[in-house]
């Protein structure tokens, strides 16, 4: 901030808090002590305004309010580029100086957001770094790394796959062996830590309503083996052509998927995370579909995300893995 600008917010701000002092000292001099009946002359449907000071109570908090203010500006910024006369958060320790991120001292909420993370890392890095460093199986059976998994899953992911990791419409159930993008260790590391985006194309424009029928009764009954619903109007062998023509780069000859391309499994029915009905099937095929998994890299940390995945990992590898507390 220039010298100018924090010039004009002292002044303003200052000015505004003695122009309110002033206000509230001058009414209340020369006003009587006791109450009467008394009104100010004026009348507002018939109701009138007593000529009566206003109650002491009120009249010391706000007395109490400008000495707050007061007070405050003087430790806190808010004058400019004042920086409050507390020492700030320079020290972190008591023989250990630290510099902020922008070589700044004195209070800031970026400050005490960055004294917190010191805090904690001065804590916890260590627990952090040690299982790092184990191999993500090894780590899948300690409790302790599965407690704090359970915690950093339960306030960063949960919002998308449930408490409970079963997923929802449209994002995957992490607790069965249908793995989208794969589920090794490393693979589930690395799906978290540079996120993935799925897409699958819509195709009504290239085969037509009749053939997003027929691929979708291909699909059920044959990749899936189940019943199609009573009078489903689809020729099944012609799904299987447009299938085999159209379908077999992302999910292969027989279906099963292709998890470098994070195609899912159509012989397995809760592998579809948007419905695997009929009426389903086709919304999929007719307009296709978008997903997308956030990295986390940036937002927790090869650490962190190493135990995420170890976590992730536990759920299909271990009978009863940790919760979250």
């Amino acid at each position: 901030m220039t010298t100018f600008w924090s010039l004009y917010v002292t002044v303003l701000t200052l000015g505004t808090i003695f122009s309110l002092t002033w206000l509230l000292l001058s009414t209340r001099k020369g006003q009587r002590e006791e109450v009467t009946d008394e009104t100010v002359g004026h009348a507002f449907d018939g109701i009138e305004e007593y000529d009566n000071p206003l109650p002491k109570w009120w009249f010391w908090l706000f007395v109490g309010t400008i000495v707050f203010a007061l007070g405050y500006l003087v430790l806190y910024p808010g004058l400019g580029n004042w920086k409050g006369m507390l020492p700030g958060y320079a020290y972190l320790d008591n023989d250990k100086q630290t510099e902020f991120s922008n070589g700044q001292q004195g209070w800031t909420g970026v400050h005490e957001w960055e004294k917190e993370m010191a805090k904690a890392q001065a804590r916890f890095g260590p627990i952090y770094a040690k299982f790092a460093a184990m191999p993500i199986e090894e780590v899948a059976k300690d409790p302790q790394a599965l407690k704090m998994g359970a915690r950093l899953f339960a306030s960063n992911c949960s919002v998308c796959h449930g408490s409970d990791a079963k997923g929802a419409f449209g994002f995957p159930n992490l607790t069965d062996n249908d793995w989208r993008w794969g589920g090794e260790p490393e693979t589930i590391k690395a799906t978290i830590m540079g996120g993935r985006h799925g897409v699958m194309p819509a195709w009504a424009e290239v085969i037509g309503d009749q053939g997003v029928a027929d691929v979708a009764a291909f699909v059920v009954s044959k990749l899936d083996g189940r019943t199609l619903p009573q009078g489903v109007k689809a020729d099944v062998q012609n799904g299987q052509k447009i299938f085999a023509a159209n379908c077999v780069a992302c999910h292969g000859p027989e279906g099963k998927g292709t998890p470098a391309m994070g195609a899912p499994n159509l012989t397995h029915p809760q592998a579809f995370i948007y419905g695997s009905s009929f009426a389903q099937l086709q919304q999929t095929i007719r307009y296709g579909r978008q997903g997308q998994m956030p990295a986390q890299e940036q937002l927790q940390g090869n650490d962190k995300v190493h135990l995420l995945a170890a976590y992730v990992y536990s759920l299909t590898h271990q009978a009863e893995p940790a919760k979250a507390e």
